[in-house]
This record gives structure tokens, C-alpha cells and sequence, in this order.
């Protein structure tokens, strides 16, 4: 069964620059460190990515899976679901929700739906996960921050 997590940090940027870096996939393994490689497989006329390949060596996790994207008009809501099961994973859902905070600050909020194709006791499972949205979000504030001061 999958569980869903979420959690979100502000970023000092922008709305649609934390979109922009988000919707960068092949530019992840710059600055996403389990990413190795990203690759587009499909785009939707508006140019943006419809299926993602990704190649992930996070230690002793490592995948290689697909997923599907769609977006809300405005970015403000970045979601994605699993193509077809991987090595790792039954499940993973995702969505990355923005919120203009004002004064070129947004806040992000994470939420993950992930079902492995491997036992994994329920609290080793919960700290993972965190330790993953943890890392996703501190990576990304960085990445959308560095771009800011450049």
C-alpha cells in the first residue's frame, strides 16, 4: 500500500522561476545529486515535458523509471505519476504545489505517494521518504536561489 508525504520550505524567488527550474528536467543532474541522468521522452505542443526518464543512484537505491507530467495552466501546481513500474517501485505520485507568497517569495509544497516493489518496514519506509522530500526541497531552494544571485 502507498502512503503519501508532504512537505514544503519557502523559496526566495519568484513563482515562475521555481517553475522554470522544476520544469528543467535534463538540467537535474546539475544540481539533484541521486540524478544521474534525465532524459525527455515526450513534450506536449507548449513544449513542456509529457514523460521524463530518469536514472537515480541515491547509495543503495538506485532506479531507472519514467514518469508522466502534467501541469496547471498557470505552474502553480507541477504534478507527476509513474509510467509502469521500475526495479524499485510499484507507486510514485507526486506534485509540487506553489504558492506566491509576495514580495518574490513562493513556498513549495511537496507531496509523495511511493509504493516499492521491495519490503521495507513501515518506519525505515516513513524516514526514507523524508530524508528524500527533505533533500528534494533543500536542493532545489539552493538551485533556485543560486540562479537568483547570478
Amino acid at each position: 500500500m502507498a502512503d503519501t508525504s508532504t512537505q514544503s520550505i519557502q523559496v526566495q524567488a519568484p513563482l515562475d522561476q521555481v517553475a522554470a527550474v522544476i520544469c528543467d528536467f535534463p538540467r537535474y543532474p546539475e544540481w539533484a545529486d541521486a540524478v544521474k541522468r534525465v532524459e525527455v521522452l515526450e513534450e506536449y505542443e507548449d513544449g513542456y515535458a509529457a514523460q521524463v526518464r530518469f536514472v537515480i543512484d541515491a547509495g543503495p537505491l538506485s532506479d531507472d523509471y519514467a514518469l508522466e507530467y502534467a501541469y496547471a495552466e498557470d505552474l502553480s501546481r507541477i504534478e507527476w505519476h509513474l509510467v509502469a513500474p521500475s526495479k524499485m517501485q510499484k507507486t510514485l505520485n507526486g506534485s509540487y504545489d506553489l504558492t506566491d507568497d509576495g514580495a518574490g517569495a513562493t513556498t513549495v509544497t511537496y507531496s509523495l505517494e511511493v509504493e516499492l516493489s521491495i519490503g521495507m518496514l513501515g518506519m525505515l519506509k516513513r524516514k526514507a521518504e523524508k530524508m528524500i522530500m527533505d533533500t528534494a526541497l533543500k536542493e532545489l531552494k539552493r538551485r533556485v536561489e543560486s540562479l537568483g544571485k547570478a
